[in-house]
Formats: structure tokens, C-alpha cells, sequence
């Protein structure tokens, strides 16, 4: 399919893209707010609920601003390639898990993020340095 007739296919689709999907469609984590989509070969994952879309989107954007050091970047102002995209939403799904003490894999990321909220108050105030030192521990890329 060419890529364009893709791209106007996926906007009029009218779901909420999931800021996760790489994460969930590599297997690192999942979500019970996730549904999965084919669009001609590809697979897409849209969110079911707009109360965690948002929640993910800013959770992802505070990750993104946390990462920085960790990637060897000043300032993410565009798209990150794929594997730092990964280390980036997996590390940080892991390194959230390792904080709240659960040791077990990520199963559900909107399970974990309301966790999460329950334990620090708000997204901003998890404690990122301490999820990107675990991230860079315990994450192992390919």
C-alpha cells in the first residue's frame, strides 16, 4: 500500500492512536485501554478510552523530557529513532515498575500509570531521575 494512501486511511479512521503502540506492538508491555487494528499489512493500536490516552500522552511527554541526558540528546524536538524510542517507553514502563516494587513484567500500562498516581499524586511528580537510572539497568534492548 503506498504510503500516503496509508497515512489518509489511518487519519480517517478517527480513533485515538495509541502513544504506546510500538511498546505494546513489540510485546514489551500491553494495555487493557489498547485495540488492535489492521490496516492493509500494518497493524495500528488505537486507545479505547480518552481519560488514558491523555493520561499516556503525558506520561510519554514527561518521559521524553526525562530521557534527554539518557539518550545524549540536549532537547528531543522531533521523532526519535525506533531503538531509542524503545529504551525510551520500555526502560520507562520497567523503571516504573521497578519503583512501585513490582517485579513482575509490565502487563498493563494503565494499570501501572493509575498505580503509579496512586503512590506519587500526579505524572510530574514520579520520580524520573530514579525510573531512567533503573530504565538503563534493567532494559536490554535486542
Amino acid at each position: 500500500m503506498d504510503e500516503s494512501v496509508f497515512r489518509q486511511m489511518l487519519t480517517g479512521l478517527n480513533g485515538l492512536p495509541c502513544p504506546f503502540a510500538k511498546t505494546i506492538l513489540t510485546g514489551c508491555a500491553g494495555c487493557s485501554k489498547a485495540e488492535k487494528r489492521n490496516i492493509a499489512e500494518r497493524e495500528v493500536v488505537d486507545c479505547t478510552s480518552d481519560q488514558a490516552h491523555e493520561r499516556c500522552i503525558a506520561f510519554r511527554d514527561l518521559l521524553r523530557h526525562n530521557f534527554t541526558f539518557a539518550l545524549g540528546k540536549l532537547h528531543i524536538d522531533g521523532p526519535l529513532p525506533h531503538a531509542q524510542e524503545m529504551r525510551m517507553q520500555c526502560g520507562g514502563l520497567t523503571g516504573l515498575q521497578f519503583v512501585l516494587d513490582d517485579n513482575e513484567e509490565c502487563i498493563d500500562i494503565d494499570c501501572l500509570l493509575i498505580m503509579a498516581q496512586q503512590k506519587f499524586g500526579e505524572l510530574a511528580d514520579f520520580p524520573y531521575s530514579k525510573i531512567v537510572q533503573l530504565a538503563n539497568i534493567h532494559y536490554k534492548g535486542r
